[in-house]
């Protein structure tokens, strides 16, 4: 028994001695709802209200702060107030802790307990306009807006997501327009006039997802709002960054146009660097080309954005008669049996972590796979000139779209596309060159069925089929059969693959990939920074449909 009191009084005292962060309980709520209402002034300003609903996790941190990231740093704190449940709380710009602009709600003795739900109430009564020429129609107005968001790995379940714009006073409701509308929202949103007789474009999806980016926009005769606030585009919003890493990402997107060999040492921005997955030693130029990539393994070099490569993954695996497509939105796929021998060991791998049925799990294979798929590349690399090696892959992409574009016939034209459509993947104009080429009918290819659940191709007398060579990695003896898609539900069809991959299965595509760019190229270790509790969130990363659009996004951290 002495012992056993002795034990006891030690483990007490080691663990007085543990650093009191050791225990510390994680962030896990969910966002029950989130509501954004857009106000655009008279005077071409905007306003803001936002509604979040939150229930905390049993056993969570308490809620202390929820950090609101704003569209741009041209707002003032002036005026701006926050509730909780009906009661005020203060709002500070110093403890905001989210990425790019943005405050904090501090809730104070208002803090949402373990297990509790709280909602919380914001209003920004002015920030200054952001309005850009429409590239459409130089006599409209344009905005484009993305509500706050919160890091994923802290948000579960689905959200409520309405999103309104209130349009400036005397807009008729026949004058504006919307933009497209995001994934898992209806085509085309709801019109009404509020009660101060301005007109409305609402949007609404009862499962968002709390973690993700998602961007709206409508346009409007800039008559409307005073003479010079509606302006021309920034250099940083027609590439769609942050102006404050503008300098470093005109770096970069000059690097990836002329395909210099020169990398920096080190990152100009943290968002930047999250998406630069590649090891810098692969920057070391050697001598030649490296011949014989696989088109997936070409992306990784090219470091194309990482939902495309998993995407091209997906439609080779199709292609090769190894998978299909059970569900599309959310993503779901299942292995066809036998598994053909000829798979490499990324493709193999990708069909594994679909086997998983948790999504979390699922996700970890995919970024090892990745994570796997980068280092092979970088061995396959040494010695070889890498400017060297994206130029002849890229002059195979362009070959590739020449054969399809030149194209006589549809039949010819789809049987080009099946033949080498992993490589037109790696143009970076993908989604646009793809709905420019297939504007009328389309034959679709033997493996379509396979991709597309929905489709079912037609048993009637006038069925045809046109043979295609087996070279493609498509099972033997396949061919178009007919009837066909009009071009364009083709088109939107293959470039919402990589959405697909974007929403259900990776969620924010720049997070997914900073965590396998921390294994493959790992930062400097950081400088010391200030650090307090909270559920850090998405970062702003805002890119434009259009020239014209104006982008607004807020990347919300606790």
């Amino acid at each position: 028994m002495k012992k056993a009191r002795w034990f006891s009084l030690a483990i007490l005292i080691i663990l007085s001695l543990l650093p009191a962060g050791v225990f510390a309980q994680s962030y896990l709520f969910s966002l029950d709802e989130l509501r954004a209402d857009v106000y655009i002034n008279q005077d071409g300003s905007v306003s803001l209200l936002y509604e979040f609903a939150f229930t905390n996790a049993p056993g969570a941190h308490p809620i202390d702060y929820v950090d609101i990231g704003m569209p741009n740093r041209s707002f003032s704190m002036e005026g701006v107030t926050a509730q909780v449940n009906g009661t005020p709380v203060k709002v500070s710009a110093a403890d905001y802790q989210g990425s790019g602009a943005g405050f904090a709600v501090v809730m104070g003795s208002r803090s949402i307990p373990p297990g509790g739900k709280g909602r919380v109430r914001v209003f920004i009564p002015k920030i200054d306009p952001w309005l850009r020429t429409d590239s459409k129609d130089p006599n409209y107005a344009s905005l484009e807006f993305s509500p706050t968001w919160f890091g994923k790995e802290y948000v579960q379940g689905k959200t409520n997501m309405t999103v309104t714009f209130h349009l400036p006073p005397g807009v008729k409701p026949e004058e504006p327009r919307w933009h497209t509308s995001p994934s898992g929202f209806s085509i085309e949103p709801l019109t009404g006039i509020d009660d101060q007789g301005h007109v409305t474009y609402t949007w609404g999806n009862p499962a968002a997802l709390g973690y993700q980016q998602y961007k709206f926009g409508a346009s409007f005769p800039a008559q409307y709002v005073p003479a010079g606030v509606v302006v021309n585009p920034t250099i940083s919003e027609t590439l769609g960054i942050d102006p404050g890493a503008l300098s470093s990402c005109i770096c970069f997107a000059g690097i990836i146009a002329i395909f210099a060999g020169i990398f920096y040492a080190a990152s100009r921005s943290a968002a930047q660097r999250k998406l630069q997955y590649l090891p810098p030693k692969i920057a070391i130029e050697g001598l030649g080309i490296k011949r014989g990539l696989t088109a997936v393994e070409a992306a990784i070099l090219m470091e194309q954005p990482l939902d495309k490569v998993l995407t091209m993954i997906l439609f080779g695996l199709v292609k090769k008669g190894a998978a299909e497509v059970i569900k599309q939105d959310p993503l779901e796929i299942k292995a066809i049996q036998p598994v053909p021998v000829e798979l490499f060991d990324y493709e193999k791998d990708f069909l594994r972590a679909f086997q998983k049925t948790s999504m979390r799990e699922r996700r970890a294979d995919l970024q090892n796979m990745m994570i796997d798929l980068v280092k092979s590349v970088s061995n396959k690399m040494k010695g070889f000139s890498r400017k060297e090696t994206i130029a002849y892959y890229k002059d195979i992409m362009e070959r590739a779209w020449k054969q399809v574009e030149n194209a006589q016939t549809p039949e010819v034209r789809m049987e080009a596309f099946d033949k080498y459509m992993e490589w037109t993947m790696l143009d970076r104009d993908y989604d646009d060159r793809t709905r420019r080429v297939f504007t009328g009918p389309v034959f679709v290819p033997h493996w379509w069925g396979r991709y597309d659940p929905t489709f079912r191709p037609s048993t009637s007398a006038g069925r045809q089929t046109i043979p295609t060579p087996s070279s493609s990695g498509g099972a033997p003896g396949g061919g178009f059969s007919l009837p066909s898609l009009p071009g364009s539900a083709f088109a939107a069809s293959m470039v919402r693959g990589v959405q697909s991959f974007s929403s259900s299965v990776i969620g924010n595509v720049t997070d997914f990939t900073s965590r396998i760019t921390n294994r493959t190229n790992p930062p400097p270790p950081p400088s010391t920074t200030r650090s307090s509790g909270g559920f850090g969130g998405g970062g702003c990363a805002c890119a434009c449909a259009c020239a014209g659009c104006a982008c607004a996004c807020a990347g919300g951290g606790r």
